[in-house]
């Protein structure tokens, strides 16, 4: 029997790397210009990192760097169990990758000259991304709560 922080923890991990392999199609399929590979983008790694391997290690970033969004959602929003918490959940996510963290990521374009298509498409995705997270982590805290009365 996994316990309830492990369940998070799975959660955060599969959703990373469930939603960064969408992105990756997405990516490939030129439905958007920014893959997975954008994680790596901060380090100074040699070219590799814009070829399809530089996309799998993104892709294994991202599911290991959402475990912590995992957590970050089951300590402010785990108690909210409606779709829309996820959705906005979602949207921040977004907002703060595209325009807070913006300056860290040197081949990312500021949000005002990016295509609509990448702008559509990878706030589609952080949204679905959002209420993967946001509804199953509400319902292992609800499944939890039941069990403990």
């Amino acid at each position: 029997m996994w316990s309830y922080h492990q369940r998070v923890a799975s959660i955060g991990f599969f959703g990373g790397l469930i939603w960064s392999m969408v992105g990756y199609a997405l990516f490939y399929l030129n439905f958007t210009s920014v893959g997975p590979a954008l994680a790596l983008d901060p380090w100074a790694l040699p070219d590799w990192k814009k070829t399809y391997i530089g996309h799998l290690v993104g892709i294994i970033f991202l599911s290991i760097l959402s475990i912590g969004v995992a957590f970050l959602y089951r300590y402010t929003l785990q108690k909210l169990s409606s779709i829309w918490p996820g959705v906005i959940f979602g949207v921040v996510l977004w907002g703060i990758v595209f325009y807070f963290f913006h300056p860290i990521f040197p081949s990312l374009k500021p949000v005002t000259e990016l295509d609509a298509d990448t702008i559509i498409t990878t706030l589609s995705l952080y949204i679905l991304y959002g209420v993967f997270i946001g509804y199953s982590i509400s319902f292992e805290y609800e499944e939890m709560e039941r069990s403990q009365s």
